[in-house]
C-alpha cells in the first residue's frame, strides 16, 4: 500500500472574485522542499493588499497561474526539513522568508520557501514582526534607498519626503526608515492615525481629509524632493505643485493613468518625475530589516492577530484599507 501524505489545514479561493467570502477552509497534502528549499512550520503570516488584488484578477492572466490558490507569501516559522543542496539551515532554526510571489502557500500550517529568500531569525525579533517585514518593508527600504538615495546611516544632505498612507503597512515602515537617514518626513493619514504617526519620527503629519491634507501641503511650507506614494488615487495636479525643481513620486500601485503620466513626463524631458517602482524581494534586504529590528531601529506595527481558522477574517480587515499597520494570521 502507498504511504499516506501527511496534511495540513490551508486557506484557499478556486476562481476570481469573492473576496473574504471566496476564501476555503481546505486539508492538502504538506509540501515537500526541493533541493534548494527549506519546509517551514508557520507561526505567523502577513496578509498584504497584493494577496487580495491578485484574488480581484488584478494580475489575471499572468497571476494567480492556477487555481486553487493558497495566498500570501509574507512567513515566519520554524525550520523543519532540508532540502539536499541547503547549506545555511537546519531543522529547528527559527526563520522568516518571502515565499514565491507565483506560487503563494502562506496561509497554511506548512509551506516551502526557496533558501536564497529565507533569513534566520534571532530571538529578539518575534515571529509576527518578522512576518510583517517581507513585502511591505522591503517595498519601503528599496524606494527610499534605491530611488530617493536615502542613506540610513543618517549621512547625505537634507532631503524632503512626503509619505502618503503613512500608517499603514508599507507607509509605517516608509516613516521609520526615511528618519534613520537625513530627512524631513511629512507624512499623510486619517485623523485617527495622527499620532500614531507622528510616534513613529514624522516631522509634520496631515489628515488627508483637510483641506491642508487633500492639497498635500507642507505646514512648514517645504517643496518635497521625494513622494513615497503608498496611497490610491491622488492626480498628478495634486503632487506637482508641491513638488522641488526635481522632484520625484515614487508610485507603489502605478495605474494606468499613471504610468501614462511618467510616459509623458519621460517625453517631455520634464525635472518633475514620477516613477512607477514594483520592489523586488531579496533575501539580503530582508536580512538588513531583521536586523534593524533586532537593533531596535525598526518596529512592526500589529494591527490585529487571527487564528488560521478565522484568516477571512483578516483578509477582510485589510481589503477594508482601515488597518494600522500590519496584519498577522497565527497557525
Amino acid at each position: 500500500m502507498a504511504e499516506e501524505k501527511p496534511t495540513m489545514r490551508a486557506v484557499c479561493y478556486e476562481s476570481y472574485g469573492g473576496g473574504a467570502a471566496g476564501l476555503k477552509h481546505v486539508d492538502v497534502p504538506v509540501p515537500a522542499p526541493k533541493k534548494d528549499e527549506v519546509l517551514l512550520k508557520l507561526e505567523a503570516i502577513s496578509i498584504n493588499p497584493f494577496d487580495w488584488k491578485m484574488q480581484n484578477g488584478k494580475m489575471r492572466p499572468f497571476l494567480p497561474r492556477k487555481f486553487p490558490q493558497i495566498p500570501a507569501s509574507d512567513v515566519a516559522g520554524e525550520v523543519v526539513k532540508v532540502g539536499p543542496a541547503v547549506k545555511k539551515f537546519n531543522p529547528g532554526d527559527k526563520v522568516v522568508a518571502t515565499l514565491s510571489l507565483l506560487a503563494g502557500g502562506g496561509l497554511a500550517e506548512f509551506a516551502v520557501a526557496k533558501e536564497n529568500q529565507t533569513v534566520a531569525r534571532p530571538p529578539e525579533v518575534s515571529a509576527p514582526e518578522a512576518a510583517g517585514l517581507p513585502m511591505a518593508g522591503i517595498t519601503a527600504l528599496q524606494a527610499l534607498t534605491q530611488i530617493a538615495g536615502v542613506k540610513l546611516d543618517g549621512s547625505g544632505p537634507l532631503k524632503n519626503i512626503l509619505i502618503t498612507a503613512a500608517s499603514g503597512g508599507v507607509g509605517h515602515y516608509a516613516v521609520q526608515l526615511a528618519k534613520l537617514g537625513n530627512t524631513h518626513v511629512t507624512a499623510t493619514c486619517g485623523a485617527r492615525n495622527v499620532d500614531f504617526v507622528k510616534s513613529l519620527g514624522a516631522d509634520e503629519v496631515l489628515d488627508y481629509k483637510t483641506p491642508e491634507g487633500a492639497a498635500l501641503k507642507s505646514p512648514s511650507g517645504r517643496k518635497y524632493d521625494f513622494v513615497v506614494h503608498c496611497a490610491e488615487a491622488f492626480p498628478w495636479s495634486v503632487y506637482e505643485p508641491n513638488l522641488s525643481d526635481r522632484g520625484k513620486v515614487i508610485d507603489l500601485s502605478p495605474s494606468v493613468n499613471g504610468m501614462a503620466t511618467f510616459a509623458i513626463k519621460k517625453l517631455t524631458f520634464s525635472k518633475k518625475q514620477l516613477v512607477p517602482m514594483m520592489a523586488t524581494l531579496t533575501g539580503e534586504n530582508l536580512e538588513l530589516l531583521v536586523k534593524l529590528v533586532k537593533e531596535g531601529k525598526l518596529k512592526t506595527f500589529i494591527d490585529s492577530t487571527h487564528p488560521l481558522s478565522k484568516a477571512e477574517d483578516g483578509w477582510e480587515k485589510s481589503m477594508s484599507g482601515r488597518a494600522t499597520g500590519k496584519i498577522i494570521v497565527a497557525p
